[in-house]
């Protein structure tokens, strides 16, 4: 095992739908999850946002993070994360004050700067286009953060009037607002405006080490954050035996693959349908790639890989994507090899 110290655990939920599961089976298995994941004692648990996809259900952040925080009591609750040029900053603003509302001091503001989604939806959810919501997201950021404080925001008219701008009423506290990206863009913004940054390697491995030293070495200390914080997420798939971890880790692995070769996307894939419909030669090469990035084992392998992990890039907490597939006879409503997975690797690490 590791000497490294044990990195806090988070989660990074995407509502995966699979074959024959509907969108609320999907989102029953979530909220189970979040419950688990809150009586486990893990430091908090976001939900992505993507559209349009077969695969996955997690279209609205603020919703589930509503649901998950009405189930729960302890554990952080947020986006990882709402993609700002898809809305408005004071519908951003106005949702996540309601939030920290309803939950105070367990609700996280996770922003991303890309839409998440292909042009036809960009244009559906904004009716504009993606280059100038993109090109003020630092703007759309720095408002978002002025309409949710207690102070509010300030708007100055031309004509020399002011017109004051509050998330909500009376507020007692704010979310706490982390950047995600997976670019040196994201890291430096993060720097320059004194937030907290996630590194988004569950999907992107290239570029975790350049991103994280610009980070730390461009920080600037904030009203929001005195000193660098940041944690990395992961994909990981815990089981019993090296070998069933590595079945479990089939379906999703195929599912990237799909999205890397612009194939048809469709719901996740069973373990049995993987085992039945081998992939082709690229797919196979881009799933032996992407399984080089994951976590996939035992929960000591796992958990060693985990701690060294952390260690490696200077951070004390790993969101993981539990991306363990099923099998043909799991119960429709539930996630069990997910859960295992959390169980496990909590248990180890605890």
């Amino acid at each position: 095992m590791s000497d490294a110290p044990a990195p806090a655990l988070s989660v990074l939920d995407l509502v995966s739908v699979r074959t024959g599961q509907s969108s609320s089976q999907a989102i029953t298995a979530s909220l189970r999850m979040a419950q688990l994941a809150d009586e486990l004692g893990l430091r908090r648990y976001w939900f992505a946002e993507h559209h349009n996809m077969p695969a996955v259900a997690s279209t609205t952040p603020p919703v589930l993070i509503a649901a998950a925080a009405a189930r729960t009591s302890r554990i952080r609750i947020g986006s990882g994360g709402v993609m700002l040029p898809n809305h408005s900053p004071l519908i951003v603003a106005e949702q996540f004050a309601a939030l920290e509302a309803l939950a105070p001091g367990r609700i996280d503001l996770g922003l991303g700067r890309a839409p998440g989604s292909d042009p036809v939806i960009t244009q559906l959810l904004r009716r504009s286009g993606t280059t100038s919501e993109a090109e003020r997201f630092p703007d759309n950021v720095a408002d978002i953060l002025s309409i949710m404080s207690p102070e509010g925001a300030t708007v100055r008219f031309t004509s020399g009037g002011e017109y004051q701008v509050h998330a909500t009423p009376a507020a007692a506290g704010t979310p706490e607002v982390w950047l995600l990206g997976s670019s040196d863009y994201s890291a430096q913004l993060a720097a320059s405006m004194g937030l907290p940054y996630v590194f988004a390697n569950h999907f992107a491995g290239e570029g975790l080490e350049r991103a994280m030293a610009l980070y730390r070495n461009q920080f600037r200390p904030s009203a929001w954050l005195d000193a660098p914080k940041s944690f990395i997420t992961a994909n990981v798939v815990v089981a019993e035996t090296q070998e069933e971890a590595e079945r479990r880790a089939l379906p999703q692995l195929r599912q990237f693959a799909r999205l890397r070769t612009n194939k048809p996307m469709r719901p996740i894939e069973t373990i049995d349908e993987v085992l039945a419909a081998p992939s082709d030669p690229l797919e196979d090469s881009l799933v032996q790639q992407g399984r080089a990035r994951w976590f996939v084992g035992t929960a000591a392998s796992v958990a060693a890989e985990l701690r060294a992990f952390g260690a490696q890039h200077g951070v004390d907490e790993v969101m993981i994507s539990p991306a363990a597939g099923s099998y043909e006879a799991d119960p429709l409503d539930a996630a069990p090899a997910r859960l295992e997975t959390i169980e496990r690797l909590a248990a180890e690490l605890g």
